[in-house]
């Protein structure tokens, strides 16, 4: 276990926490003392996480859940205020890449779907649990999205156009909190070797690409109760904080 302990006592919810990033993300938050509230449609990359977090030592509370089912999410704010009365950290981590095509190609069904779990689902989770972030003596969300957000590819338009949009959620959240203890921030994690980052890359060797769990301890930093920065992104190929 980390002997950085920053989150001890800290209740910290990830979503898609079965797998890639949001599985490494939920470790790293463990080891820095967290109780994780892990969350995504896997049940059995779940229960792997939970395994591995109590041998570790740490505590979990596995939430299968379909982030596009709203009802859900606000029953998920719900029971979290019924436990705990607070969120001390949100990793807004799940995600879809959808298909990589012409714009005017793309079915509606599956335009839809990518809007669905990368926009409105981090909407609907900030509806749900804005009021116990308020709550935490140093509430910190961070939505993991994508330089793609900016340069808008050829191809990439369905998902850069997700990701745009859900930077400027996270910009706009973050202004009206700014009064507030609460600091919600954006994340870029560059390539990472993740199932999605072959999907969209097939022929590239993924030994070439840090892992997950490489890249997890700089995306937990953004949860610090001591962290200024608010309404910023952190973009892991720099090394440094920018303006969205």
């Amino acid at each position: 276990m980390s002997e950085n302990k920053e989150l001890a006592g800290k209740v910290v919810l990830v979503t898609g926490a079965s797998r890639g990033i949001g599985y490494a993300a939920g470790l790293e938050a463990a080891k820095r003392g967290a109780h994780v509230i892990a969350v995504a449609r896997t049940v059995g990359g779940l229960e792997e996480l939970d395994d591995e977090i109590q041998g570790g030592g740490g505590s979990t509370t596995l939430v299968p859940l379909d982030l596009r089912d709203g009802e859900a999410v606000d029953r998920l704010g719900a029971a979290i205020f019924d436990r705990w009365g607070r969120l001390d950290g949100l990793i807004a981590n799940a995600g879809q890449l959808g298909v990589l095509s012409p714009v005017s190609h793309i079915k509606p069904d599956e335009f839809d779907k990518v809007l669905a779990v990368n926009v409105t689902a981090n909407y609907r989770l900030l509806r749900s649990l804005d009021l116990l972030l308020r709550q935490s003596e140093a509430g910190r969300a961070v939505f993991v999205s994508s330089s793609a957000a900016r340069s808008a590819r050829p191809f990439w338009g369905l998902y850069a156009a997700s990701k745009a949009a859900l930077d400027a959620l996270a910009k706009s959240y973050a202004g009206e909190i700014a009064q507030t203890r609460v600091k919600a921030n954006v994340f870029y994690p560059g390539a990472v070797r993740t199932a999605m980052r072959a999907k969209a890359m097939p022929g590239e060797n993924p030994d070439t690409l840090p892992a997950p769990a490489e890249i997890a301890p700089k995306l937990l930093d953004l949860l610090d109760p001591g962290l200024d920065e608010n309404g910023r992104l952190f973009d892991v190929d720099t090394g440094r904080f920018e303006d969205i």
